[in-house]
């Protein structure tokens, strides 16, 4: 049973979490005054909802043609409560403030982070550390070993965009630069190791590259 305090690995900040466990353990981010708690989204939650499509379109919006349109960024939110995922929410004073996904794969020993999005207003606030923060621990608590993600460049933000990767896709991997701000820079802040890259996963140009981070120490 957890403390009233623990401190959560590689994340820099401390978690403090209620004696009783419950489906719905929170997570409270105690360096922000109010208080930032991760809890589960609720699926009868339409305004929760609303608001994580919101922000899913914003944060994405100009990078990713994934979720052009609103009701298809609250399509995917919905998406999030089928059986085998996971669907968390940072929230401040009841308004939500992020949304972080997971996936269960490879028989449960490993799972996807997919997506996390946070306010383009409240970046660079510790937000998104914490909900990967969050995500790791109920992932290794459930068994898995590995959490991994994917994180495509669409618009060349990357030395792996508008380039032919082939033949030899891991040596441009090996040596990957962003002039401006990638998303994978903050995953390797996080603890995240660069495994892979799939070339023209979005079409030509535009890779999607591969992630993972060691979570759990089952079976070793």
């Amino acid at each position: 049973m957890l403390g009233h305090r623990d401190r959560v690995p590689g994340l820099g900040c401390v978690i403090e979490t209620p004696i009783r466990r419950s489906p719905d353990l929170r997570a409270t981010v105690a360096e922000r005054q109010p208080a930032v708690e991760i809890t589960s989204l609720d699926p009868a939650d339409e305004a929760a909802i609303a608001q994580v499509a919101r922000i899913v379109f914003d944060a994405f919006r100009g990078h990713t043609p994934a979720w052009p349109d609103l009701a298809s960024a609250e399509a995917e939110v919905r998406e999030s409560f089928a059986e085998g995922r996971l669907s968390r929410v940072a929230r401040e004073n009841g308004a939500v403030l992020g949304w972080i996904g997971g996936i269960r794969a490879y028989g449960g020993h490993a799972w996807e982070l997919h997506p996390l999005a946070v306010d383009p207003a409240r970046h660079r606030e510790g937000i998104g550390r914490a909900l990967v923060g969050d995500l790791e621990r109920l992932v290794a608590e459930r068994g898995a070993t590995t959490l991994y993600l994917g994180t495509d460049d669409e618009d060349e933000r990357t030395s792996l965009g508008g380039v032919d990767l082939y033949p030899d896709p891991l040596a441009h991997l090996a040596n990957i630069t962003s002039p401006g701000y990638h998303p994978y820079r903050f995953y390797l802040a996080c603890g995240f190791s660069l495994v892979g890259v799939i070339p023209d996963a979005n079409g030509p140009g535009r890779p999607d590259i591969l992630m993972a981070k060691r979570v759990g120490t089952a079976g070793r």
